[in-house]
């Protein structure tokens, strides 16, 4: 049996919502909506609903907070406390 050579899925980069720089999924944040419409931080990266995805640093939350960039991404209201999550989970690291 002869296998054709079958492309491969290109993995395009994750841009960050607060500073713009493209980087791999597995070093950026993931924020998602549910289907419920809750809001909350992905620490899986693989949860269903609508994501978003921010660099693990305090100057690009406090510059996603500062812009909405969020609130854009997702279509929703972000939480104060949810911001407060992703600088304790980005400074534990």
């Amino acid at each position: 049996m002869v296998r054709i050579n079958q492309p491969q899925k290109k993995r395009r980069p994750r841009t960050c919502v607060g500073c713009g720089a493209e980087s791999a999924k597995r070093e950026l944040m993931r924020i998602v909506r549910t289907p419920e419409g809750v809001v909350r931080f992905d620490a899986t990266g693989k949860a269903n609903g609508r994501g978003a995805y921010v660099c693990a640093a305090a100057e690009c939350i406090a510059a996603a907070k500062k812009k909405k960039a969020l609130e854009r991404a997702l279509k929703s209201e972000i939480p104060d406390t949810l911001y407060d999550e992703l600088l304790a989970v980005c400074c534990s690291e």
